[in-house]
């Protein structure tokens, strides 16, 4: 994509809110288009379609999931050594693949078309570390991680509704109806990556907060990992827990929805993601006004905790129908998007800020992504062929009560890890050391 010379000109004059400001916005609605030419079809349910006596759409499903995989563990190498002036036209390149393989789903038979969902997922998982990478290293990291990571709770509701809509209402096929939503968002998606690539480099004062961010190599990703390995295990591996929650329930809101009496309602997934939405972004954004990287990665750990907490007692007070089902998915959602969102902008921002070294977030991001998407492929198959019968509902309470407890002793390990880690490096505890405070 060209760069205006002139628009990034007046960018780099601009105050450091507006950037901010700026940034957010256009990551959040790059974001926000992405999902367009991802969530669709998890909004209708290919009822009565099966491929060798399983679910279609959990051949879907499974599909893109498989593709998703491949991309983050591809991404580990190629978004950690991505170059900067090629992010924009790598975007571009992405989603035209992307929409194409939809192109190809609707036009072919099933369950021949099975496949072109998977190379669909490919190409997406590898957009949210060329937009991230915009944004990482600064001093408002933070915000504007927070507004992008909210883009897939409220986008994810949003393409659902309308792609419920226009099979209930306008009578496009489930076949058809993802290609005509990313048709509509692929204008929008070009713009915005246009705007977002103009955004201006780090600034002295956010580099002496948080950094350098570079493109790794392959001696300097070693590096990385072999420094912090029993850390990044226990983190990774509560990472993949959560993944498959958070998964399961945006992968399969249709049926769960179905199954508590709101099938025939295509707004209740925006009206359920948008209170999430709103409580994530300002509790998230909040994390800014933390100067100290030690104190803000620390913390982290709390608030994630806090997350799985929440989604364990919203379950609770559902079995004991003590809430009804939206505020149960509501509540769920919420915490799981605590727990979540903080792995997604700012867990790793701050770790790599706090011990100073050379890293970007994409690296780690993607290779806990890597392990997380095969997780929640791994977790479909066990459903279908565990030859245990439960309801979608009944399994997903029963993975709830499982991935939280064991979330919360993981998160618990992990923080002492990383507080124990500090201490030796720096000679002083991580909640009174002023070496990286503002």
């Amino acid at each position: 994509m060209f760069v205006s010379a002139t628009w990034k000109n007046k960018l780099e004059n601009m105050p450091a809110w507006f950037i901010s400001v700026y940034a957010a916005v256009c990551s959040f609605c790059v974001y926000f288009c992405m999902y367009a030419f991802r969530k669709p079809f998890t909004a209708v349910s290919f009822e009565g379609l099966y491929f060798l006596k399983i679910d279609y759409k959990v051949w879907l499903v499974s599909a893109q999931l498989i593709g998703y995989m491949l991309s983050k563990f591809y991404g580990i190498r190629f978004i950690s050594g991505m170059q900067p002036h090629k992010r924009a036209n790598t975007i571009a390149t992405l989603i035209m693949f992307a929409w194409l393989s939809l192109f190809l789903f609707a036009i072919t038979l099933s369950p021949y078309n099975i496949i072109f969902l998977l190379l669909n997922g490919f190409p997406l998982g590898m957009i949210w570390g060329l937009v991230f990478s915009y944004l990482e290293g600064r001093k408002t990291t933070e915000f504007m991680g927070a507004v992008l990571s909210v883009s897939f709770i409220f986008s994810s509701g949003v393409v659902k509704t309308i792609g419920k809509n226009l099979v209930i209402n306008h009578h496009i096929t489930e076949f058809w109806m993802p290609f005509y939503i990313g048709s509509f968002f692929l204008v929008p998606l070009f713009l915005f990556t246009w705007l977002l690539n103009h955004m201006p480099l780090p600034t002295e004062k956010d580099i002496q907060l948080r950094s350098v961010r570079k493109p790794m190599t392959k001696q300097e990703r070693k590096n990385f990992i072999t420094m912090f390995l029993p850390g990044i295990i226990i983190i990774v591996t509560t990472y993949v827990l959560l993944t498959i929650l958070r998964d399961f329930r945006d992968n399969f809101s249709n049926e769960l929805y179905t199954e508590l009496g709101y099938g025939n309602n295509a707004s209740i997934f925006t009206e359920t993601e948008t209170p999430v939405s709103v409580i994530v972004l300002v509790l998230m954004s909040l994390l800014i006004l933390i100067k100290n990287n030690a104190k803000a990665f620390l913390l982290n750990h709390i608030i994630i905790i806090v997350g799985y907490v929440l989604a364990l007692i919203a379950s609770l007070l559902f079995m004991n129908k003590m809430i009804n089902p939206v505020w149960w998915m509501i509540m769920i959602g919420t915490g799981l998007y605590i727990s979540y969102v903080p792995f997604n902008a700012l867990y790793f921002e701050r770790m790599i800020a706090t011990y100073k070294v050379q890293s970007n977030v994409g690296f780690i991001m993607y290779v806990s992504d890597a392990f997380g998407y095969l997780g929640s492929v791994l977790i479909l198959f066990l459903k279908e062929f565990s030859g245990v019968q439960l309801s979608w509902t009944d399994f997903f309470i029963r993975a709830v009560l499982l991935i939280t407890s064991v979330g919360i002793t993981g998160t618990i390990i992990a923080a002492i890890y990383f507080k124990q880690k500090h201490k030796l490096l720096f000679g002083l505890p991580s909640n009174v050391t002023t070496t990286h405070a503002a």
